[in-house]
C-alpha cells in the first residue's frame, strides 16, 4: 500500500499561509523554552531539546495524519527517558546522552514497524483512567523533581514520597536568590496563562530570567545557569558508543515509551481533527510517531511525541495545516544558528518554573474526582461498578508512579488496563427486561413498567465467549424466581458465540428444565444461530424465535412484545 507524504499539504491554498505563518510564530515562542526545559527533564543538555524538535516537526509533516499535531520533546516521555536511561548510563555523561538518543531511534523503529503492520488499534488497549492516573503520577513526580532547581537546593533521589521528604527537611538551605528567581518566572507563566493568554509566558518568563541574570549577574552569586550551548545545527548519524546490544536492551522500553506517546499524540490529533472536521488515521499517526523519533535519535536529540498543549496553541492560533509545524521547524534552526548564545545565561529555576507551569495542567484531580463522585452517587448499578473500577485503576496506576517510579508505574498501569479489559469482558451486564409497547427495555432503568412473574426476558449486552459464559448462566439463574415458567434469552445484543457459550446455554437449557422452566432465543443474528446448531444439533439445541413476541406466544395471557 503505497502512503502519500505531506499529506495534509495537498490541495494546498496561497490564502492559508498567512494563517500557517502567523500560528508558526507563536509556537515557536512556546516550543523553545519548553523544549530547554523537557531536555531538562530527560537529563540532558537543554539544547538537546531543540535538536529533537527540528527533525521531529519535519518528519511527522511528511508521515502523520493530523493537519494541526505539534511534534516534539514532552514531560511524559521525558520523564521516562531518564527512568529508562538513568539505570543504563550510570554517572558517565557522555553515555547518557548517547543512550537518550539511541532510545529514540529504537523508538523510531518500533514506531515505524508498529505503523507498518497496522497496529494502530493498540492505543485502545491503555484505558482513559488508567492514562489519566499515569499522566497525575508523572506529572506530581516530574513537578517534585524541579522543586530543588527551583529552589537551589540538592536534589534527592528516590520515589516521589523520597523527594518530597528530602525537600522539606533541607528547606533551611534554600538559596534565596535561586527561590526568588524561580517562583517569579513561574508566577510570570501562569499569570500570563491566566489574564495574557495571547502572550507566550514561558519565552517571556526566559527572557526576563536571560535578562536578570546579564543584568544583576546573578551567576556570580549562586544562581545556576544552562551555561555553555554550542551554535550549529546537529551532526546527523547513529549515536556513537551504543552497541548493537544496548539498542537491545532499548527496544523493550522503547515499545513502552511508543505506547504513551502514541496515546497521548492521538488524543491531541484528534481533539483537533474533530474540531476542523477531518480524520486522523491511526496507522500513519504510529508512522508519523516512529518517522519522528528516528530522526530525532539521528540527529542526537531525544524520545519526542505528539504535545496537546502546543497543538491547542497551534489551533487556537489558526493554522491550516502542516506548513506551521515546517514554519516552526526552520525558525528552531534558526534558533540554533543565531540564538544559542542568548541562551547561555538562562537560569535553571526559571526553567524548572517553565516545566512545572506546563505540567502543572496535567495533574487533572478534577477528572478523579468526577469518577470518585458517579462511583459513589450510583453504588449497585453497572455505571456505579464501571466508576469503581476506572477510580481503582486510576489511582493504581498513579501510586504505581508515585511509589515505584515511572517505568515500573507504566508497566503497572498497562497491567491495570488488561485487567480491566478481562474484568469487564468476563462480566457483561445481563439486563432483565419489561416490556413497554412494542419494546423491551432494561427493568432496572425504568423500573415503573410492569413485569410478568412467570416470565423473564433478559438480555446480555455483550458477545458470548468462554470468558464469561459461567457468569452469564449464573446471572440468568439468578433472576429466576420460584414462579418464573419462561426464559427468554434476546440474543440482539449478543453478535458473537462461541463454542464454549454455545454449550453453555444448551446445559443452561437443561438445568433450568430441571426446574420446569423452559429456555428459548429470540433474536439470534447471524453467526449466533449458526454456532448454535453446530454446537448442539438436533433436539439438544435452545428453541430460537423470530421475535420475543413469538418467543412467548404459547404463555396464557402472554404481552405483547
Amino acid at each position: 500500500m503505497a502512503w502519500p507524504v505531506f499529506q495534509s499539504l495537498q490541495g494546498y491554498r496561497p490564502q492559508w499561509l498567512r494563517a500557517d505563518v502567523i500560528a508558526g510564530l507563536t509556537v515557536w515562542a512556546v516550543l523553545v523554552p519548553e523544549a530547554l526545559a523537557y531536555a531538562s527533564i530527560a537529563g540532558i543538555p537543554p539544547v538537546v531539546g531543540l535538536y529533537a524538535a527540528l527533525p521531529a516537526l519535519v518528519l511527522y509533516a511528511l508521515a502523520g495524519s493530523s493537519r494541526h499535531l505539534v511534534v516534539g520533546p514532552m514531560s511524559a516521555t521525558a520523564a521516562l527517558s531518564a527512568a529508562i536511561i538513568t539505570p543504563l548510563a550510570g554517572a558517565d555523561s557522555d553515555r547518557y546522552v548517547a543512550l537518550s538518543a539511541a532510545l529514540a531511534v529504537a523508538t523510531g523503529i518500533a514506531g515505524l514497524l508498529a505503523g507498518l503492520v497496522r497496529l494502530g488499534f493498540v492505543a485502545n488497549f491503555i484505558s482513559e483512567p488508567v492514562l489519566k492516573g499515569f499522566i497525575v503520577g508523572l506529572a506530581l513526580t516530574i513537578i517534585i523533581g524541579q522543586v530543588p532547581k527551583l529552589l537551589g537546593l540538592d536534589k534527592h533521589e528516590g520515589n516521589f514520597f523520597e523527594q518530597a521528604w528530602g525537600v522539606l527537611t533541607h528547606l533551611g538551605e534554600t538559596n534565596w536568590r535561586t527561590a526568588l528567581v524561580g517562583t517569579l518566572s513561574l508566577a510570570v507563566v501562569l499569570g500570563s496563562r491566566r489574564w495574557l493568554p495571547v502572550v507566550p509566558g514561558s519565552l517571556l518568563a526566559v527572557v526576563l530570567g536571560i535578562l536578570a541574570v546579564a543584568t544583576l549577574r546573578l551567576d556570580e552569586r549562586g544562581v545556576d545557569i544552562v551555561g555553555h550551548i554550542d551554535a550549529g545545527l546537529p551532526s546527523i548519524g547513529l549515536p556513537e558508543n551504543v552497541s548493537f546490544h544496548d539498542y537491545l536492551d532499548l527496544l523493550g522500553p522503547a515499545v513502552g515509551v511508543v505506547l504513551i506517546g502514541f496515546a497521548e499524540g492521538l488524543g491531541a490529533a484528534k481533539t483537533y481533527a474533530a474540531k476542523a472536521g477531518y480524520t486522523v488515521e491511526p496507522n500513519r499517526e504510529l508512522l508519523g510517531l516512529g518517522a519522528a523519533n528516528l530522526g530525532s535519535g539521528l540527529t542526537s536529540g531525544m524520545v519526542v511525541n505528539g504535545s496537546l498543549s502546543k497543538t491547542a496553541v497551534n489551533g487556537s492560533a489558526g493554522a491550516k495545516t502542516q506548513m506551521s509545524g515546517l514554519i516552526v521547524a526552520a525558525l528552531t534552526a534558526l534558533t540554533l544558528l543565531f540564538l544559542t548564545g542568548m541562551f547561555e545565561k538562562l537560569p535553571e529555576a526559571t526553567l524548572a518554573g517553565v516545566v512545572i507551569a506546563a505540567v502543572i495542567e496535567l495533574v487533572d484531580i478534577a477528572a478523579l474526582r468526577r469518577l470518585y463522585r458517579v462511583w459513589t452517587e450510583r453504588l449497585g448499578s453497572i455505571y456505579g461498578r464501571a466508576a469503581r473500577a476506572d477510580f481503582t485503576a486510576a489511582m493504581a496506576a498513579m501510586a504505581g508512579v508515585l511509589l515505584f517510579d515511572t517505568l515500573p508505574g507504566l508497566l503497572i498501569g498497562i497491567g491495570i488496563s488488561m485487567v480491566l479489559l478481562i474484568y469487564r469482558a468476563s462480566q457483561p451486564h445481563v439486563a432483565a427486561l419489561a416490556q413497554q409497547g412494542s419494546l423491551w427495555l432494561d427493568a432496572d432503568r425504568h423500573p415503573d413498567l410492569p413485569r410478568r412473574p412467570d416470565l423473564l426476558v433478559v438480555r446480555v449486552e455483550s458477545g458470548l465467549f468462554f470468558a464469561n459464559a459461567d457468569y452469564v448462566r449464573e446471572r440468568i439463574e439468578h433472576l429466576c424466581t420460584d414462579r418464573t415458567r419462561l426464559v427468554v434469552l434476546d440474543a440482539e445484543t449478543s453478535p458473537t458465540i462461541d463454542v464454549s457459550a454455545a454449550a453453555m446455554l444448551t446445559e443452561l437449557r437443561e438445568s433450568l428444565a430441571r426446574r420446569r422452566i423452559d429456555f428459548r432465543i429470540a433474536r439470534s443474528i447471524g453467526q449466533f444461530g449458526d454456532e448454535l446448531g453446530s454446537a448442539a444439533p438436533g433436539n439438544a439445541s435452545v428453541p430460537v424465535y423470530p421475535t420475543v413476541r413469538a418467543a412467548v406466544a404459547d404463555l396464557p395471557e402472554n404481552a405483547e412484545s
